[in-house]
């Protein structure tokens, strides 16, 4: 079935229209971005059970942009009259005249930037989904996750709780100016069940989930994650320190995707180039990798939950060849930032919701497939790890430090697994090093959703990450 657009949005796009109509005349470009979406979160443990019908990304609001003499201005609101659209147009006037009254007041200084771009366009598209949030029933899916909990709880006396999480999100966009009409519906869902164990006073946890451009019935597959958490959770009680250095080890799928995102996410991401905070300006079409690495991002390089068709700023979604065989060949750019810059946007300016600004964030970050396989990986390691599990990481942009915050690693000794679990380890380095000694790349490729990303400490949007294993020298902690 096709994610059905929001009847809200369409009732207000003639309105919408006037509304720029009224405010084209005082301004050198104006847009409109209207946004109607809907979902639930589900979450399930052996303490507490909570519904709600926010995720990160549900809203229903507006947010007009304009420009006038080469100064940004915007004005977000969630109530709207389109049968009077004057009163709007007022308010949008007085906000943006309230905003040059601030900014003239303070003595700050205003980065002249060109007029956006507004040839004429239209798209309309319903994406393709199994099934709708708004149209599922919680409480079955509440008993299901329940049931989960219970049977994680049954596996062994060392359980001290088993969680389980579900959130869906329907999606409806539209941006208007004067020449373009571009509305976007799509479904996109996500979920999760962990495990915590204890034994003789010691503590450790695991998680696994799934996610995908699809509706809750993906959360059908949560069930096959149990076993594999709660035998991690197992394995980590029986998990040693590492000892400090540096090792030949293989990432797994999930901690590429984690090395995609902290090494050439931020650090790339254009508006940083714009504020000269990213060491990445100045390694454009140099080497930042070795010959195996190629890496993409876009909306359009994975199907996941934040593969989309146009972004907030209405550029079309795009696939981003970011290193080209060790060579990093460019950077992600929202739509001012590119103008700033003299170079394309490449639709990744993305708003955490209608009230907040855009800015320059990651869609789908991944490493390409290569030629090896596991097996062959392994065999090639006289002594180091395969690291497998994501917690969290850092990078510093200005610097190219990062920092991955790994589950566990499984010892390699002559070529093959003992059977011994570190845990938990970090993983530092300079991403040129870390890129440059990638050796060994496998064949196959995953993508992983769950969780978003912020910029800062704040500014939160979804992401998703991935790629193959690679084979590469690090340091562990």
């Amino acid at each position: 079935m096709k994610a059905p657009f929001s009847p809200y949005l369409t009732g207000i796009a003639d309105g919408l229209k006037t509304l720029i109509a009224l405010l084209s005349p005082s301004y050198d470009y104006v847009s409109v971005l209207a946004t109607d979406s809907k979902g639930f979160r589900v979450s399930i443990s052996q303490r507490r059970k909570a519904i709600s019908t926010e995720t990160m990304t549900t809203e229903r609001g507006i947010v007009v942009r304009v420009c006038k003499d080469g100064l940004y201005s915007e004005a977000a609101f969630n109530t709207f009259d389109p049968s009077h659209p004057e009163e709007t147009a007022e308010m949008v006037r007085s906000s943006v005249a309230a905003q040059r009254e601030v900014l003239a007041a303070s003595g700050t200084a205003v980065y002249k930037t060109a007029v956006l771009a507004d040839e004429p366009f239209t798209l309309f598209t319903e994406m393709e989904t199994d099934s709708l949030p708004e149209e599922t029933d919680l409480s079955a899916l509440v008993d299901r996750l329940t049931a989960l909990s219970n049977e994680g709880m049954k596996q062994g006396s060392n359980m001290l709780d088993c969680m389980a999480n579900a959130q869906s999100t329907h999606v409806c966009k539209m941006f208007l100016t004067a020449n373009r009409d571009l509305r976007q519906s799509y479904v996109y869902s996500e979920g999760g069940v962990a495990a915590i164990v204890s034994r003789n006073g010691r503590n450790e946890s695991s998680h696994a989930g799934v996610s995908g451009r699809q509706g809750p019935e993906i959360f059908s597959q949560l069930s096959d994650k149990l076993p594999e958490v709660l035998r991690i959770a197992s394995e980590l009680l029986d998990s040693e320190r590492v000892v400090p250095g540096e090792y030949e080890v293989i990432t797994s799928p999930e901690v590429t995707g984690l090395i995609a995102h902290e090494a050439f996410g931020h650090g790339v991401e254009m508006d940083m180039f714009v504020k000269k905070r990213a060491l990445g300006a100045e390694y454009i079409n140099k080497r930042v990798g070795s010959d195996l690495v190629t890496m993409h991002e876009g909306a359009n390089c994975a199907v996941d939950v934040t593969s989309y068709a146009f972004d907030d700023e209405g550029t079309l979604a795009g696939d981003v060849t970011e290193i080209e065989n060790g060579i990093l060949k460019t950077g992600i750019c929202d739509a001012l930032s590119a103008l700033r810059l003299g170079v394309a946007p490449t639709g990744n300016g993305k708003r955490e919701n209608f009230e907040h600004k855009v800015y320059t964030r990651m869609t789908n970050t991944l490493f390409d497939s290569g030629n090896d396989t596991l097996e062959d990986m392994i065999a090639s390691i006289p002594f180091g790890y395969l690291l497998c599990g994501m917690d969290s990481g850092m990078e510093d942009p200005k610097h190219w430090g990062i920092q991955c915050i790994i589950e566990r690693g499984y010892e390699i000794r002559d070529g093959k697994l003992t059977g011994k679990v570190v845990s938990p380890l970090i993983m530092t380095g300079y991403v040129p090093d870390l890129l440059g000694s990638i050796s060994m790349v496998s064949k196959d490729r995953e993508v992983f959703g769950n969780g978003g990303c912020g910029k800062g400490h704040k500014e939160w949007v979804k992401v998703a990450d991935g790629g193959p294993y690679l084979k590469a020298k690090a340091r562990l902690g």
